[in-house]
């Protein structure tokens, strides 16, 4: 890691509230990314904000908020998000096979309608860097006004996730590197 993670003893009175108040709530500790932040406490004051509603408030249900951070962490090689959220992905109902798919960039087979709205919108987003007139409509009429908000939201805040992961080389215990494998060629449409 290219950061140390700050010591609790050494931090400032800014820094030593965020991370009480991050500690505190459903994620129970400060660690990864969040660790990172702590350098700048009005980032991760901020990001932390963003991050809890993403993950705690969308109107996405996890089933299918997890599913687009699967997709966003295996489009950055993001191996610390990849390694939380596929198991948090399976346990709100995705199926392991898809997470397996998505690992090896592979386009799952058998997604419902809305697993296929996420999955469509999410690569073509990130492939194009936007989205045609008759994408973001056919996406609206599956998923709603609410849903693609958050959906854009979750994918904007865990894209910053999955960099800071990737610059500050965040790395999870149980992995041999920050990274997933690379692809053998560009992640299916």
């Amino acid at each position: 890691m290219r950061l140390k993670n700050l010591d609790y003893s050494d931090m400032n009175q800014e820094q030593k509230k965020i991370h009480d108040d991050i500690a505190s709530g459903p994620r129970g500790s400060v660690r990864g990314p969040l660790a990172v932040w702590m350098h700048r406490a009005g980032l991760a004051d901020k990001a932390q904000s963003l991050g809890a509603y993403c993950r705690y408030s969308s109107s996405l249900e996890p089933l299918l908020s997890e599913f687009a951070i699967c997709l966003i962490a295996r489009i950055w090689g993001s191996g610390y998000e990849w390694k939380v959220h596929s198991k948090i992905a399976i346990d709100a109902g995705v199926n392991e096979d898809m997470i397996e798919s998505i690992s090896h960039g592979k386009k799952p087979s058998q997604m419902s309608e809305e697993q296929h709205a996420v999955y469509e919108f999410t690569m073509t987003l990130n492939k194009d860097k936007k989205i045609s007139d008759e994408l973001y409509n056919k996406t609206y009429e599956i998923l709603g006004k609410d849903r693609i908000v958050d959906l854009v939201g979750i994918l904007g805040y865990y894209t910053l996730i999955s960099m800071t992961i990737n610059v500050f080389g965040v790395q999870h215990s149980e992995m041999d590197s920050p990274y997933m494998d690379e692809l053998e060629s560009e992640i299916e449409i």
